[in-house]
């Protein structure tokens, strides 16, 4: 499927020299942090499978794709001066056995000094010729060291980038616009899929169908998950067979457009009640949680709050008893919900930065007793997260709490209950506003 269908390249020619300046500065900041005068950026290598002759699916660099929208071309080089136009080292091999890369063309190609080669050995001639004062961003390679390039991804430089890749540019902003409304397509698909009563697999497959994604071009492996398996937290398989009863669906997908990435989850029951109602509550916990971002929020201060929400929730659905307090104290709340509120979203799904306190590489570590908080920082403008709240049945954790003073605040004929649906998770895509926020699922779904 056409990328064009979700975005034009009309559209993203004004947008897009603003970005690649954005990026420009943002790397000049990095060099001269590391005292270096220019940036080899490395768009990665295939890799083999042990004993075989097949590659496992390449991904491509974040550092280089942050330049360019080009996520399927290995062994390409982006060189960074600062001052000069950057420099793209394509690699476009002779191969009769696979497709090689398609000449350059689109939005792009102006803001690069373009340097075609057919064969590796040609690469070297196009680096600068003071390697000594090159860092070379990029997975370590033996390409890397046969250029004789030693300083290989300086934390001094990647701190920087790390922590400015938080804020999103407008090119950006608007491909991860896209990639909403190219991902809700498949929501959309998957919902009528599973309405259909039709297999995991099956409601996968029409997901990348409607997508315009093959699997492996997926920015993640989807979940998809049908009764209990929405418990588990990344539930990786696809099953083939239906379940004798379908009572739930949980899924997790994304999509991607020029390199940025959607991630998307919504919760159905198969039949009004309890627990349909259920979700829609769920849903209305999850707007109050968006209705509180905005810049300056201390993200981590909402995940606390969102604890809050999961205890008075428990405790209306009679899973639980006591106090919301008690609830939070003695790991009852962090049982059914052990996961972190949300995660920066980018060219990455979970972006890099996510704890950075600022370009210097200090860390703002999650509080005591939320280690998979992915995202500590102050909400600034022009960020995209997700607030992703979920509630589960998870009996490996609740069993840690048997024999604890926790294990009396929980209803067990209600648990048993809530158990076949598996879970609820709800999670939205949303760009940060100094008063609020744009929420690109909602409105991808409301379009």
């Amino acid at each position: 499927m056409d990328v064009n269908n979700y975005v034009s390249d009309t559209a993203l020619t004004d947008l897009y020299p603003a970005h690649v300046a954005t990026i420009k500065s943002r790397h000049d900041s990095a060099l001269e942090r590391a005292g270096a005068g220019h940036a080899v950026i490395f768009s990665g290598a295939p890799h083999g499978v042990f004993l075989d002759d097949y590659n496992y699916p390449f991904k491509a660099n974040p550092h280089f794709v942050s330049w360019l929208p080009l996520t399927n071309t290995p062994f390409c080089y982006l060189v960074y001066t600062p001052g000069e136009k950057p420099v793209l080292i394509y690699y476009q091999e002779k191969d009769y056995w696979h497709v090689s890369p398609a000449k350059p063309e689109g939005y792009w190609p102006d803001q690069f000094d373009i340097r075609i080669v057919h064969n590796l050995d040609d690469i070297a001639g196009h680096l600068p010729e003071s390697l000594d004062k090159c860092i070379f961003i990029g997975e370590v390679n033996e390409d890397a060291h046969a250029f004789g390039i030693e300083r290989i991804n300086p934390m001094t430089a990647l701190n920087v980038l790390h922590f400015e890749r938080g804020s999103k540019t407008h090119y950006e902003l608007e491909c991860m616009r896209s990639a909403s409304r190219r991902g809700v397509l498949g929501h959309r698909a998957a919902a009528r899929a599973f309405d259909a009563g039709k297999s995991e697999f099956d409601i996968h497959l029409d997901y990348c169908r409607a997508v315009g994604h093959p699997e492996n071009d997926l920015p993640y492996g989807n979940i998809v998950a049908l009764n209990e398996n929405g418990a588990v937290l990344h539930y990786q398989h696809q099953d083939t067979d239906k379940p004798a009863a379908i009572r739930s669906f949980l899924i997790d997908a994304g999509a991607r457009v020029h390199g940025y990435a959607s991630d998307i989850t919504r919760t159905y029951a198969k039949r009004d009640g309890e627990f349909s109602e259920l979700i829609q509550r769920f849903d209305q916990l999850q707007r109050e949680l968006v209705a509180e971002v905005k810049v300056g929020l201390d993200f981590a201060s909402l995940h606390l709050l969102c604890h809050q929400k999961i205890a008075d929730l428990l405790l209306e659905i009679d899973v639980a008893k006591g106090s919301a307090e008690a609830l939070i104290e003695s790991g009852v709340t962090s049982a059914f919900y052990p996961h972190g509120l949300g995660h920066l979203l980018g060219i990455q799904v979970h972006d890099v930065g996510g704890h950075s306190g600022d370009d210097s590489g200090t860390l703002i570590e999650p509080p005591d007793g939320h280690p998979f908080l992915r995202l500590t920082r102050l909400l600034e403008a022009d960020q995209v997260i997700t607030i992703e709240p979920g509630l589960y049945v998870i009996d490996m954790l609740l069993d840690e709490l048997n024999g604890a003073p926790a294990e009396k605040m929980l209803n067990q004929k209600r648990i048993d209950w809530l158990r076949p649906y598996g879970g609820i998770r709800i999670e939205d895509n949303v760009r940060i506003l100094a008063d609020g926020c744009e929420n690109f699922t909602r409105d991808a779904f409301s379009a």
